[in-house]
């Protein structure tokens, strides 16, 4: 599986791009909030002859959802995510509002992921883990075969998600990354939400929460 990051509006949000080498790809977390940042994204699709599958949401934060309906209208894709992310769901106008950025609206979930789901495409499947304490709808993404994951704003380098937003809880946040993400191999490459990746070995040793 290759990984493409595309960091998108104010708030530096990682968009992923995650494809093998079939040619199918899925798309997590579209930030896009912009024409220039729209044609990014659909341009490096394009580049790479790629044939999107999926869009997976790790969570309903704005920051991660701004893209969501340009994806969904442009790809013919139905939107995944975890049935508790929509407590943020039809919240997100006027938080939009409340930072001053557009927000096109998203279309409602056509599938809810749950943990132990595995989801494929191409010749990849990645394993669903509920970890909630960021948000409570906050889902990581686990390619075993190379050892990589995708955590939204679960786990960062040096860090862990913020707790003090509506369903935050910082006690569950620690607890999931040490029981679920802490037993994964400490070569496991970890990619957040927001900044550079980091892997499940460093953060045992130097994250500082823990």
């Amino acid at each position: 599986m290759e990984i493409a990051i595309l960091e998108f509006n104010p708030f530096a949000e990682n968009t992923y791009i995650l494809y093998d080498e079939t040619g199918e790809c899925i798309i997590v977390d579209p930030g896009c909030n912009n024409e220039t940042e729209e044609k990014a994204l659909s341009d490096f699709i394009s580049s790479k002859k790629l044939t999107p599958k999926k869009l997976i949401n790790t969570h309903f934060h704005i920051d991660h959802v701004l893209g969501n309906q340009y994806v969904a209208d442009k790809y013919k894709l139905t939107l995944e995510m975890h049935e508790q992310g929509m407590f943020f769901f039809e919240k997100q106008d006027q938080i939009a509002k409340t930072y001053g950025i557009h927000y096109k609206g998203s279309p409602n979930p056509g599938n809810f992921l749950k943990e132990g789901d595995v989801i494929e495409f191409g010749n990849t499947k990645l394993n669903i883990i509920h970890v909630p304490g960021h948000s409570k709808g906050s889902i990581c993404l686990h390619e075993p075969e190379s050892q990589n994951l995708i955590v939204g704003d679960v786990l960062f380098r040096d860090s862990i998600g913020r707790t003090d937003l509506p369903g935050g809880e910082h006690e569950v946040l620690l607890s999931g990354i040490r029981n679920k993400l802490f037993v994964l191999p400490a070569e496991t490459r970890v990619y957040p939400g927001h900044g550079p990746s980091t892997t499940i070995g460093y953060e045992k040793d130097h994250n500082p929460f823990f």
